[in-house]
């Protein structure tokens, strides 16, 4: 089986070093070719276009930034709908609208493919260490031939039909979002009614406040670099995406568009390229207070690999 992969970001990237590391024969793209060359190792090959990709490989892979994006390479000049999709497996780990993707799937699937959706949740480190928890959708047939490449990568979760897997990876974000603004709130009342904030971060875990926010995030508040590796602009297009299927369903989002607005005012003051968790410096900042504290907080981009070896 020889894997594509398309979209060598901060998480992409990591995820195709770890289908390579499984052993699979690989061809890679994106839009930036210095991502591409540092992909490059005895076995991996670049490909010139999705539908090149496409062409070479047996199963694809797509982690690209959204919508629009992943629209281009499924329907671009050089997509895949004008190669051969018949017997071509898709697997795609974006974050993007359901609505979309139900319907590029089924274009992909009239041509003779078979799709399945699997976005990821986790940081970085999960990418890098390869057990990412992965939301997979799609026939039961097509998650298991394509199994082996997302174990791969990260820990398989079925959501069950095609499209489920990015419902419950926008309501993951959701909550992800909605905590994280939260937390500076707590952070910085717990620390000027006189609790230190270390002291609240470990009586906090195991609780009822515990997350993988409160366990993964508060160290970037305590180094101050909030977490480049997740940037403002991600945290605001997957809110953006959010409030599209709220609004689709029609329920009720006033927690969601009260975190939404916080983001925004992050990403105001401190631009779109700031950490995720510089939602939380904007209440630091307003009430005076340094959430700074002391002590070797591991970077979520410098842990190790600990997946299997390649085969």
């Amino acid at each position: 089986m020889i894997v594509g992969f398309i979209g060598l970001g901060t998480m992409g990237s990591n995820a195709a070093r770890n289908v390579r590391r499984a052993g699979f024969e690989m061809v890679v793209h994106d839009i930036r070719p210095e991502a591409v060359e540092r992909q490059m190792e005895p076995g991996v090959t670049a490909g010139s276009s999705p539908a090149d990709v496409l062409a070479r490989a047996d199963v694809v892979v797509t982690m690209v930034f959204g919508p629009k994006e992943v629209e281009q390479v499924v329907r671009g000049p050089s997509g895949f709908l004008s190669s051969n999709c018949k017997g071509k497996y898709w697997v795609d780990m974006t974050t993007s609208s359901p609505r979309l993707m139900r319907t590029l799937a089924a274009e992909f699937e009239a041509q003779g493919g078979h799709a399945v959706d699997a976005p990821v949740t986790g940081s970085v480190d999960a990418a890098i260490r390869g057990d990412m928890p992965m939301f997979v959708g799609g026939e039961d047939t097509s998650i298991e031939h394509v199994r082996p490449v997302i174990e791969a990568m990260g820990q398989l979760r079925k959501v069950g039909r095609y499209g489920n897997g990015y419902v419950a990876k926008l309501v993951n974000n959701q909550l992800w979002k909605i905590h994280a603004a939260a937390i500076g709130e707590a952070m910085v009342t717990a620390k000027l009614a006189g609790l230190d904030p270390l002291t609240w971060w470990n009586v906090m875990k195991g609780g009822a406040a515990d997350s993988f926010v409160m366990s993964h995030d508060v160290p970037s508040i305590f180094a101050g670099h909030y977490d480049p590796s997740f940037p403002i602009a991600l945290c605001l297009k997957d809110l953006s995406l959010i409030k599209e299927l709220m609004d689709e369903v029609g329920t009720r989002n006033e927690l969601t568009a009260a975190t939404h607005a916080r983001f925004r005012e992050a990403g105001e003051r401190y631009g779109s390229g700031a950490g995720e968790m510089t939602v939380c410096k904007v209440i630091e900042d307003d009430a005076g207070v340094d959430l700074r504290v002391a002590g070797d907080w591991l970077k979520p981009w410098e842990v190790q690999h600990s997946a299997a070896p390649a085969k």
